[in-house]
């Protein structure tokens, strides 16, 4: 190896400290962001999920991975629904508070994946690492029924009556599902 000329050597020593500085700054970045991301990994799995049905009769709560720590049925809830009816609700309000959690786990993730810089960012013609990792799926959101109608009118009686056809409909509807998955 050769010696550099006299000329050279400045230019490569300025080269050499911007380099260590590049160096120093990016350990410090990650650093920085390995702390962030154990104390945003920390909020994440002290998260719960809690929800109520829109009717009060049932309180779900979930844990981080969402798997149900809590449940808690109004004394209401066998009074006043069917077996079925009770069992979508019941589901339908673990899915909310599953939802509910993951929510706050990604709010917990937002400010860090914000700041992380991209393969490309950091070393010039990488691949994108951006969307290899597949998003996590999607909690369910809950169907709307026919009878999921909130306004009060005038024809509140023929609605009732009506209700009442669409929730046997609705009962002989879940009732068959249920038999086709459990029998």
């Amino acid at each position: 190896m050769t010696n550099p000329s006299s000329r050279q050597r400045p230019d490569l020593e300025a080269r050499n400290a911007a380099m260590r500085e590049t160096m120093t700054s990016l350990l410090e970045g990650i650093g920085r962001q390995t702390a962030q991301l154990k104390q945003a990994q920390e909020q994440a799995l002290a998260t719960t999920g809690r929800a109520t049905s829109r009717d009060g009769l049932v309180t779900v709560q979930v844990n981080s991975a969402g798997i149900v720590t809590d449940l808690q049925l109004s004394p209401a809830a066998f009074k006043s629904s069917t077996p079925i009816k009770l069992s979508e609700t019941i589901v339908l309000t673990m899915q909310a508070a599953a939802r509910d959690a993951r929510s706050q786990a990604d709010e917990a993730f937002a400010p860090i994946m914000a700041e992380l810089p991209d393969l490309p960012d950091v070393f010039e013609g990488a691949p994108s690492l951006k969307g290899l990792i597949p998003a996590a799926p999607e909690v369910p959101s809950r169907t709307p029924r026919a009878d999921d109608d909130d306004d009060d009118d005038d024809e509140s009686s023929t609605r009732a009556a009506v209700k009442d056809d669409e929730d046997e409909d609705d009962d002989d509807y879940l009732a068959s599902r249920w038999e086709e998955r459990y029998s």
